[in-house]
């Protein structure tokens, strides 16, 4: 025997009582229809009351553990209510965040922190001393390489219209704010430079305008001595590291330190040194990078005569707050000739300059 289900049975009384009862009769396929839904989600529900029943419970426990997680719930010496935990709330100060005062801080040169004296470990043993390469060796070992191009020939051939794009390798913007895109250091053609201490390494595609200015300076009676061309992941951080570690040692905190090797140090993958396009030059009789090179005769020349061979002064003074680089005059970032003239006739930074494309 076929056993008739609750949903065809009230179906039927349905139409039956629609049938005796006139009055009712047009009620009854509303009802009906009514009727059949109610039925069909009844019967969904029934056929999945195990994944309902899984769900219901996970939601319980949702609802539980969530409870917990409210103040009024904490465990100790007497509950609180959340009316007492808001009027507490009013009397906290949060602390404000000062901002360090570089000029009366001695801020930190990378011999600083490289020859401090401490055990080195392993990965550091051949980072520990900074090179710098001299012009006579540099111009004397790569001779087959120098254009000797005539430096009043060079960026001032007049107007001409130049395209500039973000994506030209040249003018990539690389800060705080715009760090190395993954993978592209492994992608920069790095280009060797004998001298006299052995290999220097900086973008390939650099090193003829380099040299060129290289020459000129000398030429001008000024000698260049290059330090820190290329650095990579590994230089980058364990500088910036061992740097937060003097200023923490020096009494600062982390945050204070943090802040200083910033200033002084840019933050790994967010350095010129790891794609080969920034150079630290000193001259001879001025080694140490401090705001007294600007004052030389090769900081001048460099930052007067270095744009007319692709290379801008890249931390200028007065431009801190945009670069977020304290004023750096031995640190000069290659851009090509045609955006390094841009930007020392408006002098702006290579940040401000981008704006503009």
């Amino acid at each position: 025997m076929i056993k008739t289900s609750r949903k065809e049975l009230f179906r039927k009384k349905l139409i039956r009582f629609g049938k005796k009862n006139f009055i009712f009769k047009f009620l009854t396929t509303p009802i009906l229809f009514a009727g059949t839904i109610l039925f069909s989600v009844m019967g969904y529900v029934y056929n999945n009351k195990k994944r309902y029943a899984v769900m219901a419970f996970t939601f319980f426990l949702f609802a539980v553990y969530s409870s917990f997680s409210f103040p009024i719930f904490i465990s100790g010496n007497e509950s609180k209510s959340f009316d007492k935990i808001s009027e507490e709330a009013k009397d906290i100060v949060l602390a404000t965040e000062t901002k360090v005062d570089l000029e009366a801080v001695d801020i930190l040169e990378d011999k600083d922190v490289l020859n401090d004296g401490e055990e080195l470990t392993d990965s550091e043993c051949n980072l520990n001393q900074v090179e710098h390469y001299s012009s006579n060796d540099i111009l004397e070992l790569n001779q087959n390489r120098t254009n000797q191009t005539k430096t009043d020939d060079v960026g001032e051939s007049g107007e001409q219209e130049y395209e500039f794009s973000k994506d030209d390798w040249k003018l990539i913007l690389i800060n705080k704010q715009h760090s190395i895109p993954d993978g592209y250091e492994d992608s920069v053609p790095l280009g060797n430079i004998n001298t006299m201490k052995g290999v220097m390494h900086c973008d390939e595609r650099i090193i003829d305008d380099l040299l060129d200015m290289i020459q000129a300076a000398k030429d001008d009676g000024v000698s260049l001595v290059i330090c820190s061309p290329y650095r990579d992941l590994e230089y980058q951080r364990m500088l910036f590291e061992r740097k937060i570690k003097k200023y923490m040692q020096k009494g600062r905190s982390y945050m204070e330190a943090y802040q200083l090797s910033s200033q002084a140090v840019t933050v790994p993958n967010a350095s010129e040194h790891q794609i080969g396009l920034a150079l630290d030059i000193v001259t001879n009789n001025y080694t140490s990078l401090n705001e007294g090179f600007g004052e030389t005769d090769a900081g001048i020349w460099l930052n007067e005569k270095s744009y007319k061979y692709g290379f801008i002064l890249r931390y200028p003074k007065g431009k801190e707050e945009i670069t977020g680089i304290e004023f750096e005059p031995w640190h000069f970032r290659y851009v090509g000739k045609e955006a390094a003239k841009i930007i020392k006739e408006k002098e702006i930074t290579l940040e401000e300059f981008w704006e503009d494309l």
